[in-house]
């Protein structure tokens, strides 16, 4: 099974940020846009369950994603499932189409800015994401994908703990557990 094992902090610049991966080595990408629609389930409370189901468009591209609750309280650790969909205005059109003719309705479209940089820690790969979010501000994502057996808790926590290796070395302290979606509803 597939699991994103992140941690958000909330951060008042970026600056700081690029200049500590940079001191690194670290390289950090252009900035690209990404539309998330998450939708509510016809049956069932996603924020009572802790699960989000989204469709994503990164400028032509488009991607169908499934959260499953977080599996702890110090990260955002949980289940995903991700698939790309056709490139295309109308594929995802196509596809927000399909998700509403099957009763799922639309909550909200949270849109920011990313910027990726990809480093390693503990022989894993990370993913740092700088996010400028469109209503709520700027944060940034430290992520490892793993690949086990939820039953396996030895490589999860080696990507905790390289989580919050990385962490402390750039400094971070300000927490989010909360979901952007979960922020810009609070914030509306």
């Amino acid at each position: 099974m597939h699991y994103e094992v992140e941690q958000k902090y909330r951060v008042a610049s970026h600056e700081e940020v690029l200049t500590a991966l940079a001191a690194q080595g670290v390289a950090v990408g252009e900035p690209v846009e990404q539309i998330d629609c998450y939708y509510r389930h016809p049956q069932r409370d996603f924020a009572k369950t802790d699960e989000a189901f989204r469709l994503r468009s990164v400028g032509e591209q488009n991607f169908l994603t499934y959260k499953g609750p977080k599996l702890d309280r110090e990260t955002k650790t949980r289940l995903e499932e991700e698939v790309r969909l056709a490139d295309g205005r109308e594929a995802l059109q196509s596809c927000d189409a399909i998700i509403r003719h099957l009763s799922f309705k639309p909550v909200a479209t949270v849109t920011k800015q990313r910027r990726i940089a990809t480093t390693e820690r503990r022989g894993l790969a990370v993913e740092i994401a700088l996010d400028d979010v469109a209503e709520i501000g700027q944060f940034v994502e430290i992520e490892i994908s793993v690949e086990t057996d939820a039953a396996d808790d030895t490589a999860m926590n080696t990507a905790k703990q390289a989580l919050a290796d990385l962490a402390q070395e750039l400094g971070f302290t300000d927490v989010e557990r909360r979901s952007y979606l979960e922020l810009l509803l609070a914030a509306r």
